[in-house]
């Protein structure tokens, strides 16, 4: 009985062992495991990446056509204000020219100035002189004239010593200081008393 209950024991055991064996995951295989979630997670991670990446140029992408076209315009807009210096620089240094004739023509405007009123201040000065001759000769050519009418006979010496002083005068003419030299020696009125004064130059 013992020996039925052993054979037939051996065989269940047998079995037993042989399916937990069975059931057991070996090393090499857990490995394996391992390597396939980490393939898995990798292949993730890349399309995660590629994604991202995708994103990522196509931002570049459209920044640098941005770029290049800011840049385009200012490349553009530097060639104008180059063009803009060059003609500054070129009207500045004309002006310049410009402005320095107008400063030698204005030096040159003021010494005429001062020279014209130098002359005008001396001219202005001998008319007045000249002025102030004809004034004292025609006012004793009145008074002579005046005192001549008035005598109709014997003429006092005072009035005779006032048409004497008419040849003093240095603006008589030579004429009329010969006249009044024969009335003064005749004691008669001549006929070139007569004669009028000269006519004074106007002031120019």
């Amino acid at each position: 009985m013992k020996c039925i209950a052993r054979a037939v024991a051996l065989p269940v055991f047998g079995l037993l062992a042989f399916q937990a064996q069975a059931s057991e995951v070996t090393p090499v295989q857990k490995v394996i495991q391992l390597l396939e979630g980490m393939l898995a997670k990798g292949k993730d991670e890349k399309h995660g990446e590629q994604v991202q990446f995708a994103a990522y140029k196509q931002f570049c992408d459209d920044t640098s056509v941005d770029k290049k076209r800011a840049i385009e315009e200012a490349a553009e807009h530097i060639g104008m204000l180059k063009a803009d210096i060059a003609k500054y620089t070129s009207d500045a240094a004309r002006l310049t020219e410009e402005i320095a004739g107008h400063d030698e023509d204005i030096s040159v405007w003021n010494g005429d100035h001062k020279a014209a009123t130098s002359v005008r201040e001396i001219e202005k000065s001998d008319y007045e002189a000249l002025h102030k001759d004809y004034s004292e000769s025609v006012d004793a050519l009145q008074r002579a004239s005046a005192v001549l009418k008035k005598m109709a006979h014997n003429r006092p010496q005072a009035s005779l010593a006032q048409v004497s002083a008419l040849q003093s005068l240095k603006l008589i003419p030579a004429e009329a200081k010969k006249a009044i030299d024969i009335f003064l020696q005749n004691g008669q009125e001549p006929e070139g008393l007569e004669v009028s004064a000269p006519e004074a130059d106007g002031y120019e």
